[in-house]
């Protein structure tokens, strides 16, 4: 995951298996992602272990975490070989320079809700915002009180600039929740992002993607972005 980039950075979430993987792989991704945490597109680390080896070289290997400990994590991310992690739960400004302890020169994305941010938004962003030389990218998702991520909803877009202008401002920028083929070139274009993150919106159903979305997501990714 090189921070700098000319082209929109693609992640294909919530890979279960190794087709899934390598349709992504072909649709010019550059990143999977695997959640580690309950979901209905979790994966076992020996399945994952498998597809990253398979993939080796050709995409960024990304593990979602929800709350795990920082020895946990990093246990995972050595036993699969990941290139990165994305903190997806409850981890707070406090606890990063842990994770990062753990996970040496292992990529860190943290995802923060919009929902949560928007309570009190200069405070808790600026305290993340800080750790700069800790956390590699931040990552904004709608998500919910029942379901973190991977709910095929948008959050408020619009809404939402400032916050996003804030974080690009000081660090790379990844755009999630709800994103689809026919409306990523919209967020794009509003939010300037260095990376998008799509789960739902190329699946048939949760857990399987679907090649031709695949194809088409990339594809609209590929001729919005932002130089």
């Amino acid at each position: 995951m090189s921070l700098h980039r000319t082209a929109t950075w693609v992640k294909v979430c919530g890979t279960t298996n190794l087709l899934d993987a390598q349709l992504s792989v072909a649709a010019g991704a550059d990143a999977l992602g695997f959640i580690f945490a309950h979901s209905r597109r979790q994966i076992e680390p020996a399945t994952a272990k498998q597809i990253v080896a398979a993939t080796s070289g050709e995409v960024e290997c990304i593990g979602v975490f929800v709350n795990a400990s920082p020895e946990r994590v990093a246990e995972i991310a050595g036993e699969v070989g990941l290139s990165g992690v994305q903190l997806h739960g409850d981890e707070g400004p406090g606890m990063l320079a842990e994770f990062r302890r753990t996970l040496g020169q292992r990529k860190i994305i943290k995802t923060l809700q919009v929902s949560s941010l928007q309570v009190n938004s200069d405070s808790r962003l600026e305290e993340y915002l800080e750790l700069r030389e800790v956390v590699d990218a931040i990552l904004l998702d709608s998500g919910s009180a029942q379901q973190r991520g991977g709910t095929g909803a948008t959050f408020d877009w619009e809404g939402t600039l400032p916050i996003a202008s804030q974080i690009r401002e000081r660090m790379p920028l990844i755009i999630a929740g709800g994103l689809t083929p026919e409306n990523v070139a919209r967020a794009i274009e509003l939010f300037q992002p260095w990376g998008v993150d799509v789960v739902s919106g190329v699946e048939g159903e949760p857990g399987r993607k679907d090649e031709t979305k695949l194809r088409e997501f990339v594809s609209a990714v590929r001729q919005h972005t932002v130089q």
